[in-house]
Parts: C-alpha cells; sequence; structure tokens
C-alpha cells in the first residue's frame, strides 16, 4: 500500500486535526489557494455565510503535506471526509504534490466543485471582506480563519498578495 499523504493549503496548516508522522512544505501544481467557498456550516450560517477557501484551478499552491502511518491512514481518511465533505463542496481528488526536497508523491487533495452551489468563484479584496466580517460558524468566527490562514501563510514565506490584502481589509475594519 502507498504511503498516505495529506496535501493541507489553509485551515489543515494550522490545525489539521489528525495524526500524522511527518510535516513537509509542498507544492501542488495546476490548482491555486483561493477564498472561492461559500460557507455556511463552519464558518457561517445560511442566513449569514462565510468564505472559505478551496483549490480551484490554475496556478501552483505552496502548503504543507502531512505523511500519515499506514496504521492510521483510514481513520485519517475518515475524519477528512467528515470535516471536509460536509456539504460536497469540496471533490476528494489524488494530486501530485512536490516536497521540499524535490520527491514527488501522490497527496490526498479537496479541490473547489465548480458545479456546487458554495462556489464562489473570483471574488474583489472587497468582496472577501465583506462576506468573511461578521460571519460566524460551528467553528467560529470567519474572521479567524482567513486571518489565522494569512497569518501562517506569510509566517512560513509564501506570498500570497491577495490574501494579504484580505487579511488587512478585515483588520482594518475590525479595528
Amino acid at each position: 500500500m502507498n504511503d498516505l499523504w495529506v496535501f493541507g493549503y489553509a485551515s489543515l496548516m494550522w490545525k489539521p486535526g489528525f495524526k500524522f508522522i511527518e510535516k513537509r512544505r509542498a507544492r501542488l501544481a495546476g490548482y491555486h489557494r483561493a477564498l472561492c467557498i461559500t460557507s455556511w456550516e463552519h464558518r457561517g450560517t445560511r442566513e449569514r455565510p462565510g468564505l472559505v477557501m478551496g483549490l480551484d484551478n490554475g496556478g501552483a499552491c505552496v502548503g504543507l503535506a502531512f505523511k500519515v502511518a499506514p496504521e492510521d491512514r483510514e481513520d485519517v481518511i475518515a475524519y477528512l471526509r467528515e470535516r471536509e465533505l460536509v456539504t460536497n463542496v469540496y471533490l476528494e481528488r489524488m494530486g501530485k504534490v512536490t516536497l521540499d526536497d524535490g520527491e514527488r508523491v501522490d497527496a490526498l487533495i479537496y479541490v473547489a466543485d465548480h458545479r456546487h452551489e458554495q462556489y464562489a468563484g473570483r471574488l474583489t479584496v472587497a468582496d472577501a471582506t465583506e462576506r468573511v466580517c461578521g460571519a460566524v460558524g460551528g467553528m467560529g468566527p470567519n474572521e479567524e480563519y482567513v486571518l489565522n490562514t494569512a497569518d501562517h501563510i506569510k509566517d512560513m514565506g509564501i506570498k500570497d498578495h491577495w490574501l494579504q490584502a484580505v487579511a488587512e481589509s478585515i483588520r482594518q475594519r475590525s479595528s
């Protein structure tokens, strides 16, 4: 059985929630990190939806790859499906990621489903800020999620100018 790697690009980077035996910086080609998913479970409600990240088509995304021990494989997959597939806005796929040493491995990824009603598409900084500010879901305030993700990405030395602009706009609005 092949090793199970899981690619994290947003909250999985700072709050994976599952057991892993190794964590490495990794790059996924063909998708980019985007605040493109309407959230009415974790970071919003149907009455006041928020936004969460998705892997959207095009570009590349730098994040973290987590290696899972063989004995934990089924439990981790079950956990991720419960966490990520609540409303089926993500498509579960395997994707090739390049680890920090150049090794390429297959990793479990969750990509945005463009056909799903929760797919928000490409938003302006102002539109994203408006949707995020004040939204609260079962996992807490939407602002917390976006700011934690933006801060973690920045601390890793990853440049994401659009996300940083959204984070700055949220901070200005909150002060």
